[in-house]
């Protein structure tokens, strides 16, 4: 095992940092231009569902209820689609909205109705001040919603069993916090499963607020990497009948089909569905079904989605072990770095010492590798340590993500050592 940085003298530092630097300026000479920014399929993984285009072959565009898709109307999504995403989500057909290609939109549109109409209640924004309780490291998408709306968000440290339930409880004494955003399977970006404990907890929420709202965002519902995929309890399997309107459930085909024309939904209470739709009957008239009944006939049902995503975890698992493999054989020893070795979803994330991550960002980028912006996971893009890194191995080919990493260990060991030798 290669020594930790941590127990070298001074002199040891300096040598393995020119070291170091000869090995940085060697990588940077070879001109890379890598982007690892955004945590996309690979055209290998889009590839997989290109048979959905000729579903349509026979001229028949006709949903089960006899309409013609290509047409106007069934705001709240086609019956099959709405069953397909029911299954899935392991909820009642009445309980889903079937949207566009975008759960981000429908949270974004959710949270912004809460603002301005209210979440049964007055309007948030007529409140007073509004927060959001946003575990972190997360979704920078998350934060962006909260601070585009003005809503003020408070840091919940993440744990291995998800969210510090203790933080939890407490901050929502506070009737200004509102709600709260989570990924509770296969978070981003540090890929951990809410323990069932954790989900009963939340479930159980004593809120200030009468209208706290949380946004449950199962992006990597079935977006597992091994036959060791972890287990989420349902949430509204354990939802008291007072809670019964807190959660608001949305997921996506983003990453099961085509991010930019996949199928979105939302699962919640029938009371909640009934305020949703009347603000939907104002903003649309209905959304594609053509695209609904693509996937429908594509994918037939859940088993058909599941099978669909063995082959994802096919082309995705050496990409992780890449990464993975080089952080152990690169990092592992030398004090420096902490990573988790995830079970699913899009992202390993990384954890480096000393306040170094903004310039391991800084480092890369002159080397050419492009990655989540160092802070993005926090909300404001402040990370309070300047600690977490985002890894995103799904969209490089295997030879351009060993290339990309490469770069980014020998950053993580520059800045380190950079920062060990002051």
């Amino acid at each position: 095992m290669a020594k930790s940085y941590l127990s070298m003298t001074k002199d040891e530092l300096l040598i393995c940092l020119n070291n170091v630097k000869s090995e940085y300026e060697a990588l940077k000479s070879k001109g890379l231009s890598i982007d690892m920014s955004r945590g996309k399929p690979g055209a290998d993984q889009l590839d997989i569902s290109d048979g959905m285009m000729s579903v349509f072959e026979d001229g028949n565009f006709k949903c089960e209820n006899g309409m013609d898709v290509r047409n106007y109307g069934i705001l709240d999504g086609i019956p099959e689609c709405k069953k397909l995403f029911a299954d899935l989500l392991e909820v009642k057909p009445e309980n889903v909205i079937v949207g566009g290609n975008s759960s981000l939109s429908m949270m974004f549109d959710y949270v912004a109705q809460c603002m301005f109409m209210g979440a049964g209640f007055t309007p948030w924004s007529q409140q007073g001040k509004v927060k959001f309780l946003c575990p972190c490291p997360g979704y920078d998408r998350h934060f962006a919603i909260c601070e585009y709306l003005g809503i003020e968000m408070v840091n919940i440290p993440m744990t291995a069993e998800g969210p510090d339930m203790d933080a939890i409880e407490e901050a929502v004494k506070d009737s200004s916090v509102k709600g709260m955003f989570c990924v509770p399977k296969y978070s981003n970006p540090q890929g951990i499963t809410f323990s069932a404990e954790t989900v009963k907890r939340i479930a159980n929420l004593e809120t200030a607020a009468d209208d706290f709202r949380i946004i449950w965002d199962n992006a990597y519902i079935v977006h597992d990497l091994t036959e060791k995929s972890d287990e989420l309890v349902n949430i509204f399997d354990v939802l008291p009948e007072r809670n019964k309107n807190m959660v608001i459930e949305v997921a996506s085909t983003s990453k099961i089909s085509y991010p930019g024309a996949g199928v979105a939904c939302l699962a919640s209470s029938v009371e909640n569905i009934k305020e949703i739709l009347k603000r939907l009957t104002i903003q649309s008239i209905s959304y594609d079904k053509v695209n609904m009944l693509r996937h429908v006939r594509f994918f037939k049902d859940v088993e058909g989605i599941k099978a669909h995503m063995q082959l994802h975890a096919k082309i995705l698992k050496p990409k992780f072990d890449a990464v993975v493999d080089k952080l152990n054989s690169e990092l592992s020893g030398l004090g420096i770095a902490e990573w988790n070795v995830p079970n699913g979803g899009y992202f390993v994330s990384l954890d480096v010492t000393g306040g170094s991550a903004s310039r391991v960002g800084v480092l890369c980028k002159e080397a050419g590798v492009t990655l989540t912006n160092v802070g993005a996971t926090f909300p404001y893009g402040k990370d309070p340590s300047d600690s977490n890194i985002r890894i995103a191995p799904t969209f490089p080919t295997p030879e351009v993500l060993s290339q990309a990493m490469d770069v980014l260990v020998a950053s993580v060991k520059l800045a380190c050592l950079e920062n060990l030798s002051k």
